[in-house]
């Protein structure tokens, strides 16, 4: 026997080993449909994101992937339910930077701990966020709504998903950033709050650019800036945060996938390669795309080390603003 057919039998003879040792559910997974969690309400850029995913993650997996919405609580409803959920592999977590990074940021008391109680898979979207105000309103540009908020602080209100979420702390930022105070006001979702912002309930939002869009379309909303560096090439006429010295209240939006802590590193493994078979499909990017995401992939390691980037980042600012909550 050759040398190289020796290392190919002994690598053989130690995976079978391995195998002989793995959970059973590890090594059948998965046999079953798998429950998605998005902890927001249906139609928001969240749930357009994790619906374009599980389509495709459900062929390459040859299982049923079936989202279930649960919003509440700042998305900790839905991230407490898959924590608390067997690490079997069946039921995950696709949510935003909100649940990952900024509520852990910036709530004092939190009823999950994302570092302990999940599993990263993939990072698998990014999105653009924007700033955007009624069509019709008074506020026309970001430095309007500066002047509004110096004459009389806290009169100028912003959306807002809950207290501790990605628009809340996003808002947080800009009124740090022009020194002015703005003034949060909650909706269960993108629906609903970008609803309060055409009826000038509200003066502004902050959301994904996939969410508002359809509002753009019809002339109702207007957006005020893409909160990035530089301007983008889908909204090429509206100034960045960069360009307007707001470069501090920069907030990265993302979609990420998670599993319960303790799922099995096979189950974990073999959930990543289908997230990046998924990801480099032409149609799934041409999908989102058409909805002003882009797919991105990182993997276990790369996810977790954003998260841990970004909640020393988030932490830094929120105590500099006294912006923490119980």
């Amino acid at each position: 026997m050759t040398s190289i057919s020796r290392r190919t039998a002994l690598g053989a003879g130690l995976a079978l080993s391995t195998a002989a040792w793995l959970p059973a559910h590890a090594q059948a997974w998965p046999s079953r449909p798998i429950k998605l969690v998005v902890p927001f309400p249906p139609g928001g850029g969240t749930d357009l994101a994790g619906r374009i995913v599980a389509e495709r993650l459900a062929v390459k997996l040859n299982q049923p992937v079936v989202i279930e919405n649960k919003p509440g609580g700042s998305t900790a409803i839905g991230v407490m339910a898959v924590s608390a959920a067997e690490a079997d592999g069946y039921t995950l977590l696709f949510s935003g930077s909100t649940s990952y990074t900024v509520n852990p940021a910036i709530r004092r008391t939190l009823s999950y701990d994302p570092f302990k109680q999940l599993t990263p898979v993939s990072l698998v979207v990014r999105a653009p966020l924007v700033l955007v105000t009624a069509a019709d309103g008074p506020i026309k540009t970001v430095k309007d709504l500066a002047a509004r908020a110096r004459a009389k602080p806290g009169s100028v209100t912003y959306t807002t998903f809950g207290a501790g979420t990605a628009p809340h702390l996003a808002g947080e930022m800009l009124a740090q950033a022009t020194g002015t105070k703005l003034m949060p006001v909650p909706y269960k979702g993108s629906a609903e709050a970008n609803i309060g912002v055409i009826r000038g309930d509200v003066d502004t939002g902050i959301d994904t650019l996939a969410s508002v869009n359809p509002h753009l379309q019809s002339g109702k909303l207007r957006v005020l800036a893409v909160i990035s560096e530089k301007r983008s090439s889908l909204l090429p006429n509206i100034p960045a945060y960069g360009e307007l010295g707001l470069s501090a209240a920069m907030l990265d939006a993302w979609y990420a996938l998670a599993a319960p802590a303790g799922l099995p590193n096979q189950v974990r493994d073999r959930l990543a390669m289908a997230v990046a078979e998924v990801m480099s499909e032409t149609e799934v990017r041409r999908k989102l795309q058409a909805q002003f995401m882009d797919a991105a992939l990182l993997g276990p390691q790369g996810l977790r080390e954003v998260m841990d980037s970004e909640i020393t980042r988030y932490r830094a600012l929120v105590a500099r603003g006294g912006l923490a909550l119980d």
